[in-house]
């Protein structure tokens, strides 16, 4: 066994100084675990109060500043403002002639590539686009969620390795993603993470109101089993009403929560339409079942056959 003490990080040469411009649930949780790589935050940018509580939570003793200071002192600057305030943000910066050269500039849109970057390009900075592919919290459990998370990484081939030297040291997985593709790449992401919230939020509501005392409880294994299904087999892992072509309990669903929750009634036609089309498509779907259920989810819009569907 090797007992040789191993250095640490903070004693590595080339060692960054970070600063952090914005100070959402993102930015703080990469500075913190660039910190345990052995770089040094040394400024952060905070301007409500949740965002200086996150700050001094995640960085503490890190000194709050206008992101013009940060700059000044940080030779890896993390703007991780929300994606519509990038652009100004960016120009801005570099107007101001707060962008030093040779500075790294890095952005977590996943949205953007580097391009959004380029008038801080223009003053000599270093662009990167790195968007961890991760839900954040603000809390400390987020720099342990980084360990093995994909990041989306995008940048000017010659600072191809930095980047991925960057993502690898906060504990991820670099995933090289085309500028062009940027905006798809996010919409995929965002497709599958963000309504994926609003629909257990929704499934959650509908159980209590069903009178299950413990929806999350209820819900846990069975998302967790139809997660692991979707990742491993795909298409082939539905199943349930639509998949099966049971155009009377569709309908029934349909009256129920029309009377019971209406806000949910076009969600539920919309991706029982698109599962049915899937469905289908890899022949899960029987087609002579495909027409009657597709006649009641056409309809559902409307109620005018929701009840007619329970006699099918």
């Amino acid at each position: 066994m090797n007992t040789t003490p191993q250095p640490d990080p903070k004693d590595r040469p080339a060692r960054l100084t970070v600063g952090v411009v914005g100070a959402g649930r993102v930015g703080p949780a990469l500075a913190a675990s660039l910190q345990l790589a052995g770089h040094r935050p040394v400024a952060v940018s905070a301007v409500s109060d949740a965002s200086r509580r996150r700050a001094a939570r995640l960085l503490p003793d890190v000194p709050v500043m206008p992101p013009a200071e940060v700059l000044q002192r940080a030779d890896l600057v993390l703007l991780t403002v929300p994606d519509d305030a990038l652009p100004d943000l960016v120009a801005g910066l570099a107007d101001t002639g707060s962008v030093r050269p040779g500075q790294l500039l890095v952005h977590t849109s996943g949205r953007y590539g580097a391009r959004v970057l380029d008038p801080a390009l223009r003053a000599g900075a270093l662009p990167l686009a790195l968007h961890p592919a991760m839900t954040f919290t603000g809390t400390p459990v987020d720099v342990q969620r980084l360990a093995g998370c994909s990041f989306g990484v995008t940048a000017p081939e010659e600072l191809r390795l930095a980047a991925e030297a960057l993502v690898i040291e906060m504990g991820g997985e670099p995933e090289w993603i085309a500028e062009e593709n940027r905006p798809l790449y996010h919409a995929a992401l965002a497709l599958g993470a963000n309504h994926l919230v609003t629909l257990v939020a929704q499934s959650m509501e509908l159980l209590s109101a069903a009178g299950v005392a413990a929806p999350d409880r209820m819900l846990g294994p069975l998302l967790g089993a139809a997660l692991d299904n979707a990742l491993r087999s795909g298409d082939a892992a539905l199943t349930g009403p639509v998949a099966r072509g049971d155009a009377g309990t569709v309908a029934a669903h349909v009256t129920e929560l029309r009377l019971h929750a209406p806000q949910t009634v076009a969600g539920y036609l919309a991706m029982a339409r698109a599962t049915a089309d899937r469905a289908l498509a890899h022949g899960l779907l029987k087609p002579e079942l495909a027409e009657d259920l597709l006649g009641v989810l056409a309809d559902g819009t409307d109620g005018t056959r929701g009840t007619e569907g329970d006699a099918r």
